[in-house]
C-alpha cells in the first residue's frame, strides 16, 4: 500500500479528473460499539485493588468514520446496521461535507464497499486496501483513541448509554485536528504527493 498508493494517486489524479478541486485523502473504516465491557488497566489508591463489572450483552451499534490525516479531519456517522445502503448515505455525508475537493477514500474490501449497488457520489474515487491489512489504515487507530478514552471498563444498562457516550466522544475527538493529525498522519501518507498531473 505504501509502496502502491503513490502510482495509483498519479494515474487517477489527471487534470480532467480533478477538475482544478482540491484534493481530499481520507481513510474510511467502520466499527462496532456495544455493552460489552472492554477490560483496562486504572488506578487506584493503595492498598485497594480496582473492581470493574464485566457485561456480555451482544448488542451493538455501528459508526462509520473517515479521517482525513493532512487536514486533521474526522467525518462521522453513527447507525444501527451496516450495509451497503448505508455506506452510501455515509459516502454522500462526506461529500456534502467537502463539496468544494476530490476525494480519494481508502478503503477495505467488505462487501458493501464494492457492492454494484454502492452510489459513490462524482466527487468521490474508492481505493481499497490490499486484504488483511488494518494496520495501513489510521481510521483503525482512532477507534482505539476513541474507546480508550471514552468506553475503558464502563458496562451500559442500555444501548441508548452507548449511543449517548458515541454522541459526545466522537465530535470531541473531530474537535480536536491536532490530536487527529498526531494519531493519523504518519509519515508515508505526509509525503504523498495530491496534485494533478
Amino acid at each position: 500500500m505504501e509502496k502502491k498508493l503513490p502510482e495509483v494517486l498519479a494515474a487517477l489524479l489527471t487534470p480532467d479528473v480533478v477538475k482544478g478541486r482540491h484534493v481530499r485523502l481520507m481513510f474510511q473504516d467502520e466499527a462496532r460499539f456495544g455493552r460489552m465491557v472492554r477490560i483496562r488497566r486504572c488506578w487506584a489508591p493503595a492498598p485497594q485493588r480496582p473492581v470493574v463489572d464485566n457485561g456480555y450483552e451482544r448488542e451493538f451499534q455501528y459508526v462509520y468514520g473517515a479521517v482525513s490525516p493532512l487536514e486533521g479531519e474526522l467525518d462521522w456517522r453513527i447507525c444501527p446496521i451496516m450495509n451497503t445502503e448505508q455506506m452510501g448515505i455515509f459516502l454522500a455525508q462526506v461529500s456534502a461535507a467537502h463539496p468544494e475537493d476530490f476525494i480519494v477514500m481508502v478503503v477495505d474490501g467488505a462487501s458493501s464497499h464494492v457492492a454494484k449497488a454502492l452510489v459513490v457520489p462524482e466527487n468521490i474515487r474508492l481505493h481499497r486496501l490490499p486484504g488483511y491489512s488494518p494496520e495501513l489504515n489510521p481510521q483503525e487507530h482512532l477507534w482505539d483513541e476513541l474507546r480508550e478514552k471514552e468506553f475503558p471498563n464502563r458496562v451500559f444498562s442500555d444501548m441508548a448509554g452507548v449511543v449517548r457516550t458515541l454522541e459526545t466522544g466522537l465530535p470531541r475527538l473531530a474537535a480536536d485536528q491536532d490530536r487527529v493529525r498526531s494519531i493519523c498522519a504518519w509519515p508515508w501518507i505526509v509525503s504523498l504527493s495530491l496534485n494533478a498531473n
